[in-house]
Formats: C-alpha cells, sequence, structure tokens
C-alpha cells in the first residue's frame, strides 16, 4: 500500500519491491539465457533406417521408398516426398502404413520409368508424444547428378510460430503450478487465506495465464505441426484436424475442466471465504480439497496423455506417474508462490500457515524424487546417454537445481523455527497501533515511537524503531481527526474532510504495520529465502519445460544404433592396382593405363591414372574415361570422367562402389579424333 503523503528518501516499504523488481531482472535474464541456448523442438521419433539408404547408389529406380522410425508417428497424405534432379514430384501420393512385428514403417510408391540421377526424399510427421519431427536424404539412380532441389535448413517445428508455441507452452506449466499450487496452499495451510486479495489475484492470474495458453497452443497447433505460417493459425480445416489428433483432445479436454475449475475458484473466494459457521466450513474444506484434487489431477492428466509419458517404455505406468510428478511440482512451487505473496502483502499470515506449508513442501520433494527416478530411468536408460545425450545434462541441471532449492527450504525451515518458537498466537504479524494488544493505554500518538524498546522473541531486548518523516508528516492527522469534537457535531463535518480523515487514518496505521513487519529480522529472513527459493524455482521450471520439448536419451541412443545398423557398412579391401596396355591403332596411339583405387572398398573411392608411353615417358592424351561394371549383379556400366591434373595425370574423386564384388573395369582411350580403344580387366573390389 501506498502512502499518501510524500517520502524523502528510499522507506522500508520500498526495500522489498526493490528485491522483488531485481529479482524479476535476474530470473528474465536467466530465462534469456537458458532460451538462447535452446534449440527448437528435437525430434522424439527418430528415423533408424531408409531402403534406399541415405546415399546409396541404385541400377534401376526402386518401386517404392520406405522409411523405419524409431517410435510411432502420425502422417498425412503429403509426409513423404520424393523429388527429381528437377525438383519434381517423383511419388503416387499418400504414404501407406507398413508397420509390422513392433517396426514402425511408411513407404510411398514411385512413378514408373524413372530417369538416372539424385533423388531427394523429405519426410515430415507428429511422433507419439505430440512434437513435430522432419528430415530429408538422398539417393541416386545409375550414378549420382547435380540436383535442383535444396534440402531443409531447419527441422519442424521453428520459426515464429514454433518461437510463439514454445512461449505458451512456458506460460501452461506457469499458470497451472500458480493455479493448482495457490489453491492447495489455502485449503491445506492456511483456509483464512481465501478471503485474501493478493492470493486470489495469484490463484486466478494463474487461471487467466494457463486458459490463454492453452487456447494459443491450440491455434498454433495446425502450423506448428505443418505449414508453419502464422496465418495458418485461424484455418478452420487445420483445426478440425488437430482436434481428430491427441494432443488435440487433450488441450480441448483441458479448456473443459478449467471451466470446472473457475466454478470451483468462485466457491473457494465466494462461499467458502464468508462462511463462518466452523462445522459447516469443515464439510465445505472436505469437498473442496476432493474436488480440486480431481480436476487438478485432470488438468495434469492432458499433459501426460499427450508427451513424452504417453509413448516409450510402460505407458501405462508412466501416465500416472507423471501426473503425480506434476502435481508435487504444483504443490511445492505453486505453494511457495503463495508463500511469498503472503509474507509480503498479507500482515496476518500465522505461523502455522508456514509450518503447515513446510510439511506439504517436504511431501512434495518426497513425491517428486520417487517419480523423478522413475522418470529418469526412462527417460535416460544409460549411463552414457545421462552424460552423452542432450537430454541428460538438462536432467542432471535439473536435478542440481533441485538439490539447491531443497537446501535454501531447509534455511526456510530454520528461519520458520525461529519465528514461531516464542509466538504464543503463531500469528506473524506484530500488533497494528490501535489494536486492544497495543497496550492499555490505547495508541501511542503519531509520529512519535511507541517504546523505547521491544522485546524479541528470544526475550533479548530490541532497539525503538526510529521516527520517519512518514511519521512526522503523518501526525497532522490527529488534530484534524478530532476537530468534530471541539464543539462541533459529526453532522458539521465535511464528507470530502471525513473520506480524507479516514484514508490518512488507513495510511498510517498501514504504514506502522509495514514498518514493524520490516523490522522483524525473523520474518525478514523467511522472506529473503522464500524470495531465493522462488527465484531458482522459476529457472527449475524453465529447465523442466525445456526437457519436455527435448529428446530423451534412451530414443536419442537407440536411434544412433539403429542408424549405425541401417547404414551400409563401407567394406575395404585395400587398395586395388591395376595395369592395362593398350594400342589405339594410331601413330603413337601404344601405351599402359596404370590405374589406383584407393580405399578400394564399397562407399566412396579414389581414383587416380597414370597414362605411359614406350620408355615410362608420360603420355598426353586427348580424353580418357572409366566404367565399372558388376555383371553378376546386372550393375552397370557407373560411367566415370576423371579429370585431368598434369601431363599424363587423371584422377576423379567420390567415386560410388555400391556394393563388394568382382568387378569390370573399363578404361576408354582416344589419342586423336579417329583413334581410340578400351581395354578392360575384372577387379575384386571390397
Amino acid at each position: 500500500m501506498t502512502d499518501t503523503a510524500p517520502h524523502f528518501g528510499p522507506s522500508p516499504a520500498r526495500r522489498p519491491l526493490a528485491a522483488v523488481s531485481l529479482l524479476a531482472a535476474l530470473i528474465s535474464l536467466l530465462f534469456g539465457l537458458v532460451l538462447a541456448g535452446a534449440s527448437p523442438a528435437s525430434a522424439h521419433a527418430a528415423l533408424t533406417g531408409s531402403d534406399p539408404q541415405d546415399g546409396a547408389v541404385v541400377v534401376t529406380a526402386p518401386e517404392e521408398v520406405t522409411l523405419t522410425f524409431s517410435e510411432q508417428i502420425a502422417m498425412g497424405d503429403d509426409s513423404i516426398r520424393v523429388l527429381d534432379p528437377k525438383g519434381k514430384r517423383a511419388d503416387k501420393g499418400a504414404p501407406r502404413d507398413l508397420t509390422a512385428g513392433g517396426a514402425v514403417r511408411y513407404g510411398v510408391e514411385l512413378h514408373s520409368g524413372l530417369p538416372d540421377g539424385t533423388y531427394t526424399v523429405a519426410w515430415q510427421a507428429v511422433s507419439a508424444d505430440s512434437h513435430p519431427v522432419s528430415g530429408a536424404f538422398t539417393f541416386s539412380v545409375g550414378a549420382p547428378s547435380e540436383t535442383t532441389v535444396a534440402l531443409p535448413s531447419s527441422g519442424a517445428g521453428g520459426g515464429l510460430v514454433g518461437a510463439l508455441y514454445g512461449i505458451a507452452r512456458y506460460a501452461a506449466y506457469a499458470g497451472f503450478i500458480l493455479l493448482a499450487g495457490g489453491c492447495a496452499f489455502v485449503l491445506a495451510c492456511w483456509q483464512r487465506g481465501a478471503a485474501s486479495q493478493p492470493l486470489q489475484r495469484l490463484v486466478v492470474r494463474g487461471w487467466i495465464t494457463l486458459t490463454a495458453s492453452t487456447l494459443a497452443m491450440l491455434l498454433l497447433r495446425s502450423p506448428y505441426t505443418g505449414s508453419g505460417k502464422l496465418s495458418d493459425a485461424f484455418d478452420l480445416g487445420g483445426l478440425q484436424a488437430v482436434l481428430d489428433t491427441k494432443p488435440g483432445a487433450a488441450l480441448v479436454s483441458r479448456l473443459l475442466l478449467l471451466g470446472a475449475s473457475a466454478l470451483f475458484i468462485a466457491v473457494l473466494f465466494g462461499a467458502y471465504a464468508k462462511r463462518e459457521d466452523e462445522k459447516e466450513k469443515q464439510d465445505l474444506t472436505f469437498g473442496l480439497a476432493v474436488g480440486g484434487a480431481v480436476i487438478a489431477a485432470g488438468i495434469a492428466g492432458t499433459w501426460a496423455l499427450a508427451e513424452h509419458a504417453s509413448t516409450g517404455v510402460q505407458p501405462g505406468i508412466a501416465m500416472p506417474v507423471d501426473v503425480l510428478h506434476l502435481l508435487a511440482v504444483a504443490g511445492w512451487l505453486g505453494g511457495l508462490a503463495a508463500l511469498l505473496v503472503a509474507l509480503y502483502k498479507v500482515p496476518d499470515i500465522t505461523g502455522d500457515a508456514v509450518r503447515r506449508f513446510s510439511r506439504m513442501a517436504l511431501g512434495s520433494v518426497v513425491v517428486l524424487a520417487a517419480t523423478g527416478l522413475y522418470q529418469s530411468w526412462r527417460q535416460v536408460g544409460s549411463w552414457s546417454a545421462l552424460t552423452g545425450t542432450r537430454y541428460g545434462q538438462l536432467l542432471l541441471l535439473k536435478v542440481a537445481l533441485v538439490a539447491v532449492l531443497v537446501g535454501v527450504a531447509w534455511i526456510s525451515r530454520r528461519w520458520t523455527a525461529r519465528l514461531t518458537a516464542g509466538a504464543a498466537s503463531g500469528d506473524l504479524a506484530p500488533a497494528a497501533a490501535g489494536s486492544p494488544s497495543a497496550g492499555a493505554d490505547g495508541p501511542a500518538a503519531p509520529g512519535t515511537t511507541e517504546s523505547a524498546g521491544s522485546t524479541a522473541s528470544d526475550g533479548s531486548s530490541k532497539p525503538a524503531a526510529r521516527p520517519t518523516t512518514s511519521d512526522a508528516v503523518l501526525a497532522t492527522v490527529a488534530p484534524a481527526d478530532v476537530s468534530a469534537g471541539n464543539g462541533a457535531t459529526e453532522d458539521d463535518v465535511d464528507p470530502e474532510r471525513a473520506a480524507q480523515l479516514s484514508r490518512q487514518r488507513a495510511a498510517l496505521t498501514a504504514t506502522k504495520e509495514k514498518r514493524a513487519r520490516d523490522a522483524d529480522p525473523e520474518r525478514s529472513g523467511l522472506r529473503r529465502s522464500v524470495l531465493v527459493e522462488t527465484g531458482i524455482a522459476v529457472v527449475l521450471l524453465v529447465v523442466t519445460t525445456i526437457l519436455t520439448s527435448t529428446e530423451p536419451g534412451r530414443t536419442e541412443e537407440e536411434a544412433a544404433r539403429g542408424s549405425t545398423t541401417a547404414a551400409a557398412t563401407p567394406v575395404t579391401g585395400g587398395q586395388v592396382t591395376v595395369s592395362l596396355p593398350f594400342d589405339t591403332g594410331g601413330r603413337g596411339g601404344k601405351g599402359t593405363v596404370r590405374m589406383d583405387i584407393s580405399p578400394g572398398g564399397t562407399g566412396s573411392n579414389n581414383v587416380h591414372l597414370w597414362l605411359e608411353g614406350p620408355g615410362n615417358s608420360p603420355m598426353d592424351v586427348p580424353e580418357v574415361k572409366l566404367a565399372f561394371t558388376l555383371e553378376s549383379k546386372d550393375i552397370g556400366p557407373l560411367p566415370v570422367v576423371p579429370d585431368r591434373l598434369t601431363e599424363g595425370h587423371w584422377t576423379a574423386g567420390d567415386v560410388q562402389i555400391p556394393m563388394a564384388g568382382n568387378w569390370k573395369v573399363s578404361v576408354t582411350v582416344r589419342t586423336s579424333d579417329i583413334d581410340q580403344t578400351t581395354v578392360d580387366k575384372n577387379v575384386k573390389i571390397g
């Protein structure tokens, strides 16, 4: 509350606000740093194999291209596109689901009679945990060629739409924590807080944040998983398609549950806050606790239904464990936010309420530890994934933050014990001036100290509070306050003046209460430690949200192993050296071709040719050509045109040998416009 009188210099009432502003700035900086280091949502379903494989060279065009994934995915009509070297579609359209025997496979048929060249396969889908995934690779028919197709530089779920969707995800988690945690704090820790406007505003803002972010995610879902264009957010066709998916159904269910939670909030801060009869209030507390728990569990379940817990290992166990984990986070961090607001904004927060929250937080930490241990095993799976994957590294950071947060919470418990050790009534706020506990003689005169000193809870004496400028200014209220008693009736007092005096008296009382609370070292220490807890909790929430959009370590390692297994393993038989005599029939047409093929295996090879005339002297000719043929598999001839380096020395790089075998190597040498010959030899490659 702001004083009506001016202040000259900083007052104690301003210091907590300055501390909160500083904390908000630090949190914003940390939030930005974490987001700056976070890439767009990583693929949760990974491509583990394909036919043809990435970079393969096949003799004839395949009838179909198939892709194999690490987990279930959802595909649309244009999810797999095959483009020829000119960028035209070479596939027939919608992909077919070929999943069988646990292997998740999809295929798309190709047109017949496709020409030789390099083809690009571009794919995009939605993984079972609701995140968009995409990728591209190439294969060649006959021999590699130039292509006009540009591979995408960024994955699905990026750009402006991806950034907005990510912000909505962060806001949704934060809103749920404030909503569920604030209500839990009121019902379980401090029931009188239902009548507190600061706590009411905290919970309502949490509800508004969660509702707005859920609506934003529902509208952005279609462009987020598809075109990436913000204008498609209001496309009714795309919205209808989203509603038919599991993530869309989860978002709609969350909105319905938020409607029920609005009614719950109205009862909690309306009829419940005004109820005076203890028996009726106790019954209503039980009913609200049961109803609130059901609603909170339902909202938490909308995350478990559509994200990590719904796919992978043991989804039947993982989903309820995920719900418990999220509820524990809300009870601890949301209750912590409610306690911080109460300590700064509510004068009569009791020591019993702080002790109850301490017990609730301890229970939440126990649940977090148990559920977090299971989730870590399920999502990481190995020690190597814990340290060698992005998910594992973020998980280690989260564990470290939780450890620090528990340490600060232990300090807060100590402050709580000191604060309430000597309080008979358990009220954290000292008696206000003018209250019955202020003394038998009533309140002290404004602008003066109430006593020469006071006694702390541990029995030690405290120095008296020094009068401030606000005391001196507000002291002028007292003479005017009694003007009605100096021969004037109450009707003679100007109503506007009476209202002004009432506001001044309220400001004076609030100033004294605030100064008294700020002067209490135990309360100030508790507020500082809770403020630090809240700051760490915000950073922890950011890291946790990034974890939900990062590929689990177990999946990443399985995808890497699958890609390694699926990829063609190069077979190296050692460098191949070939020597072939030739005679083009013309003048100076006799010579020898000496050729080295390195490394002499499947995959990419480098070829060097030396042409030597009589006496082993370098022989320069107008043209040299190569061809590789594997007759046993009806592959080839695969043409190669080497480049001239120096006189008599020719070379060709990245010569693709698709498989091991006895290859016929043909060399064509032209010594004049009309004189040329082709010589060949079978060599074992691979």
